[in-house]
């Protein structure tokens, strides 16, 4: 019995099999673009409005002098406040890590996951699945960052081709499950699902 004894279940039995309000998913933001075409930048603007700091999920190798001198820069764009982990095969455990940080996510880019992958005789159409799995279960803001590579010639070797399927296959798997997909050109986002 509660206060003054009155019964602490309510008066119609059915009302605790009601469902009560709906959960709200955190923002899911795919940005898609060519190389230098501000992608990244924008990502990151948007990430930044969802709450800075932010975790920076960096799925690039520095394999290179090159490559190195990109990341770097990179990060200096970002600042220090911004946490980095890096991932350049395993992104749902990398999600996993990111959580107990309370802030939200860029993941940049998948471009180079999928490559990583396919490098280490993995299909990235078969790591689809546990990295929606992760995104659902993660509670916080997520942006995903990717270079939109089907839009040029077809290439002419057999690796080439296997890398700009897969990718294409990738983006669409992502594309049906995100909130919200931009295409970025010459730095100008365009939307192309929006906000859900």
């Amino acid at each position: 019995m509660g206060p003054a004894g009155r019964s602490r279940h309510p008066a119609n039995p059915r009302a605790c099999d009601r469902p009560g309000p709906a959960a709200v998913t955190p923002p899911r933001l795919l940005v898609l673009g060519g190389a230098r075409s501000g992608k990244s930048a924008y990502a990151e603007r948007r990430v930044r409005a969802w709450g800075s700091p932010a975790t920076y999920i960096a799925t690039a190798q520095a394999f290179d002098d090159e490559m190195r001198a990109r990341i770097a820069q990179h990060r200096q764009d970002r600042g220090p406040e911004w946490v980095t982990l890096e991932a350049p095969l395993d992104l749902p455990a990398a999600l996993a890590q990111a959580i107990p940080h309370g802030q939200p996510i860029l993941i940049d880019c998948l471009t180079l996951w999928a490559s990583n992958l396919l490098l280490a005789d993995r299909a990235p159409e078969d790591e689809v699945a546990p990295l929606l799995a992760a995104l659902a279960a993660c509670p916080l803001p997520v942006a995903l960052v990717s270079n939109e590579v089907g839009l040029g010639i077809v290439p002419d070797n057999a690796l080439a081709r296997r890398f700009r399927d897969a990718v294409g296959r990738v983006h669409q798997r992502l594309a049906t499950e995100v909130g919200e997909v931009v295409f970025l050109v010459a730095g100008l986002p365009m939307t192309v699902k929006p906000p859900q």
